[in-house]
């Protein structure tokens, strides 16, 4: 069940959100800014229902306090608020808000922008979870790698640290990672393993990604790094360009040469 939290110091406010959503979400009351915070602290919230005044301070400079902080940055908020002028309209949208209600509201609108609100974010949480590089695609939520072949799909199967090696890579392509950089990474700082473990488990990671293999390459002195597929591709046509045998119109014309 989605969980939200309502800031609103109206009881009779919050009993109209209630009546709207109680049934469907789980729903926390803040009635000041400071009870917000400290909430906000100690749970994970799916969306936030602001009230755009508050006791102990605005509820539109909150709004912007939290798309400062790093990790409530991404909840989305809907202003519920009594000031209705565009200029208001405007400073919602121009602080974060995702959305603005005036008071007094129609339960069923409220419900269906938190609705909406709601299945946006969910779109945007599972377009996260999948990295796409080239030919790889990595599913970080359920722990999947497929790669594709010549327009054939084929997941791999991997080891729990093997698909930690080749998420960080795919992650980063073309940034070289030390030894010393993926045992953190895929090991942690806290476990005890020697660097040149590393060297073993990307040759293995190596023989199960086919004719890819080679995207990961060796950097002498430094790591390892994933070349970047669109890197490679304009590589390949610079490289077919410059071999291609030239005719005498193409010489003739330099590379002003008309196209049909």
């Amino acid at each position: 069940m989605h969980k939200i939290l309502v800031v609103e110091d109206s009881a009779e406010a919050y009993r109209l959100v209630h009546n709207a959503l109680g049934s469907l979400y789980k729903l926390d009351w803040a009635k000041t800014r400071k009870d917000a915070a400290q909430m906000l602290e100690k749970s994970t919230y799916d969306l936030i229902l602001l009230d755009g005044t508050l006791p102990d301070g605005d509820g539109f400079q909150l709004c912007s306090l939290l798309q400062a902080h790093e990790a409530w940055a991404t909840i989305p908020v809907i202003l519920l608020t009594a000031r209705t002028t565009v200029m208001d309209k405007v400073m919602a949208f121009s602080v974060g808000a995702d959305d603005f209600i005036s008071k007094p509201f129609d339960p069923l609108e409220l419900r269906a922008r938190v609705e909406a609100k709601l299945r946006r974010r969910e779109r945007q949480i599972r377009a996260s979870d999948v990295i796409i590089c080239g030919d790889f695609e990595i599913d970080k939520r359920t722990q999947r790698a497929v790669i594709n072949e010549d327009g054939v799909a084929r997941e791999l199967i991997l080891t729990p640290i093997e698909f930690k090696m080749l998420l960080l890579f795919a992650s980063k392509p073309d940034v070289v990672h030390s030894r010393d950089k993926i045992l953190d990474a895929v090991w942690g700082s806290n476990v005890h393993v020697y660097a040149r473990s590393v060297d073993t488990h990307v040759s293995k990671l190596r023989k199960k990604l086919g004719s890819k293999q080679d995207c990961i390459m060796s950097v002498h002195g430094s790591g390892y790094r994933m070349t970047a597929p669109e890197n490679d591709r304009a590589v390949q046509r610079l490289t077919t360009e410059m071999t291609r045998p030239r005719s005498s119109y193409d010489l003739s014309y330099g590379n002003n040469a008309p196209t049909l």
